[in-house]
């Protein structure tokens, strides 16, 4: 996959990636709001990108791509369409710290999800973050999300004050 927007570059996971995304994961808004995607080591990365890799060209899995400016290539974070069972998938994307604030998820995420919901057969998609999470609940304003429900429930495995989104197809 190549996707390019004014600004970034959206494009498949490569080994020599492991480094970038060990280091993107290790701020706090990672360990904060999704702990699971938190790489310790150069090498559980690598890890989770060769998994990640082994997944493009499928729609039973998690599609990640990481997200690259468009000026000198720095891998910034990553964007990602992901089942959440019964035909229903989840939109997930990522901004490492230092580049947070720039619109970099709102642009990464306009672009890619018409895109993947055409890739996985689906028209609409779901955006849930942790009620707290300010930003995120902004961007999926942005990119066209219409609240379906704020309250208690499920998140990274425990119960907590949530925020739930859902996407609809243009059309």
């Amino acid at each position: 996959m190549r996707l390019e927007t004014e600004r970034l570059i959206i494009t498949d996971f490569t080994p020599d990636m492991a480094q970038a995304v060990h280091e993107n994961s290790l701020d706090e808004d990672t360990r904060r709001f999704v702990p699971d995607e938190v790489f310790e080591t150069v090498e559980d990365a690598l890890e989770t990108i060769e998994f990640l890799m082994s997944q493009y060209g499928k729609t039973d899995g998690p599609l990640v791509h990481p997200v690259l400016m468009k000026d000198g290539g720095v891998n910034i974070g990553y964007v990602q369409i992901v089942p959440v069972g019964e035909g229903l998938w989840e939109i997930g994307y990522h901004v490492a710290k230092k580049y947070t604030g720039n619109g970099f998820a709102t642009e990464a995420v306009k672009a890619f999800l018409p895109v993947m919901a055409g890739v996985v057969g689906t028209s609409e998609v779901y955006g849930i973050c942790m009620s707290s999470n300010i930003a995120s609940k902004c961007v999926l304003r942005k990119c066209g999300f219409d609240m379906v429900f704020e309250g208690i429930g499920e998140y990274q495995g425990e119960q907590c004050e949530i925020y739930k989104s859902l996407w609809k197809l243009p059309g």
